[in-house]
């Protein structure tokens, strides 16, 4: 009789309910280390994402969608998953100066995509 497979839970500590999920793969601006949960905003001229800082003025200011994946393009911009809709916990997202969880909650609740 063979031994039964055991394994560990691990908690996600992004995502929360079970709103719909919807995800596509969007250009991460190069020069970042990002990790799973960041707030990024998508820049005008280009349509590439990066880390929303409030006090930006191309576009990034506004959060538009959360990274769904640790990404390093500190070598050049690369694809990386992005979350559009669902819901996600406010203490597992990494947030841009000048922004708070409330800020990104009201902008991001437009989209589709709740913070908890």
């Amino acid at each position: 009789m063979p031994n039964p497979t055991r394994s560990t839970y691990t908690p996600d500590h992004l995502i929360a309910g079970d709103f719909p999920q919807v995800k596509e793969s969007g250009v991460i601006a190069a020069g970042q280390q990002l990790a799973r949960g960041a707030v990024l905003g998508k820049v005008t001229a280009d349509g590439q994402y990066k880390l929303s800082l409030a006090a930006a003025a191309d576009g990034s200011e506004v959060p538009v969608v959360v990274l769904d994946a640790d990404i390093d393009t500190t070598g050049g911009a690369a694809p990386g998953p992005l979350l559009l809709t669902g819901e996600v916990l406010g203490s597992g997202l990494t947030l841009g100066a000048g922004h708070t969880v409330a800020s990104v909650k009201a902008a991001l609740r437009l989209l589709s995509l709740f913070v908890r």
